[in-house]
């Protein structure tokens, strides 16, 4: 790399549809997904959380060589340690789930609370991509302009506008702004549990009070699963859509199909925010796991996480889906199993519609 100071490309250059494919990690956002979003005009992600700095890059490579346009990948940052006390009291309150699957519990503090945040950011910056995302934090400035320096466009994802504007701040490009209607992890900033009975905002509340309190790109993300919805969110000040669950069908997608089906299966109706899996709230179709241990998490991620994994696998390889993380949106009933290239044309052309009929009826206004 260069040791002169790269430009870096505006968000309307990275994502010339305005369609942002959300970073799903352990497998979903594959390169296969990726590609086909960036190959029809969107912007896809991979997802590093859970890899290894080399499993991150292999993933990178094999983007790389399925398609020439931009893609992103997202990082996790570093989290502190949980109260080792409170991982051992869920781990004896998960013993029963041990015994129905025949598998041990995992160590949960055996891994680390940092994902290879480093290593990872090291590689970014010595073999650039075009889009860098951070997911449960904001790095420093430091960080933020050693990517800048290398070219990369860089997403901070915030939850609330002090959020946002500590990201500004920073130095961060753009800003994924994340409602609560958001299938899979809360991004916040802060892992405080006394804030889970008042969960947060709403997308369309939080694009707009996030939108006059700073000056960046933004983009929307939680529960879009429509272009209708995607006008919404630019009516109301944002750039671009990012969309998960509206992925999480398509045949790419590196979701099991399990959960692929779960999204309209009326078992599984209801979504809510859970610690059950990951010890972090997360968006999820509400099943056995999430009723039975649900209100006994505690607030301790990655260790949870890593505390349940060997489960989760388990049930899936017992077809249980009453036992898996199934990560959705309050949309999920809307998703529909088309090939992301062409889901990126559908919504794209619902979007344009959408955002003509307005106009038209304001013209008549």
């Amino acid at each position: 790399m260069s040791v002169e100071s790269q430009v870096v490309p505006a968000l309307g250059e990275l994502c010339r549809r305005g369609i942002v494919q959300a970073p799903m990690a352990g497998g979903v956002s594959c390169p296969e997904l990726a590609a086909a979003v960036c190959d029809a005009g969107g912007l896809g992600f991979l997802a590093a959380g859970y890899r290894t700095a080399e499993g991150m890059y292999e993933e990178i490579e094999q983007l790389r060589a399925l398609t020439r346009e931009p893609f992103g990948v997202n990082l996790f940052m570093p989290q502190p340690a949980a109260d080792p006390a409170a991982v051992d009291r869920y781990r004896r309150q998960l013993a029963g789930e041990s015994s129905l699957y025949g598998t041990p519990i995992a160590e949960g503090d055996a891994h680390g609370t940092d994902d290879a945040y480093e290593a990872k950011l090291a590689l970014l910056v010595d073999d650039p991509v075009p889009v860098v995302s951070f997911a449960f934090g904001c790095p420093s400035r430091d960080e933020l302009d050693a990517l800048a320096n290398a070219g990369t466009f860089t997403v901070v994802t915030v939850t609330t506008p002090e959020e946002a504007q500590a990201a500004e701040w920073a130095g961060a490009d753009a800003l994924c702004v994340q409602g609560i209607e958001a299938g899979g992890h809360r991004s916040t900033h802060q892992d405080d549990p006394q804030s889970d009975s008042s969960a947060g905002l709403g997308l369309l509340s939080l694009v707009t009070q996030v939108r006059e309190t700073v000056q960046l790109p933004l983009i929307a993300a939680g529960g879009l699963m429509r272009g209708a919805q995607i006008a919404a969110v630019r009516a109301a000040g944002a750039d671009a859509a990012q969309l998960g669950t509206a992925f999480l069908a398509c045949p790419e997608s590196g979701a099991h199909a399990m959960h692929k089906k779960a999204l309209k299966n009326p078992l599984f109706a209801t979504t809510e925010l859970t610690r059950a899996f990951s010890g972090r709230p997360a968006r999820g179709l509400v099943n056995r796991f999430v009723r039975e241990h649900g209100p006994y998490a505690p607030s301790g991620y990655p260790e949870v996480h890593h505390l349940t994994a060997g489960l989760r696998r388990a049930a899936a390889r017992a077809g249980d889906a009453q036992g898996m993380a199934l990560w959705a949106g309050q949309g999920h009933r809307l998703a529909r199993d088309l090939p992301a290239g062409r889901l990126v044309q559908v919504l794209a052309a619902e979007a344009d519609s959408a955002w003509a009929d307005t106009a038209s009826r304001r013209t008549r206004t």
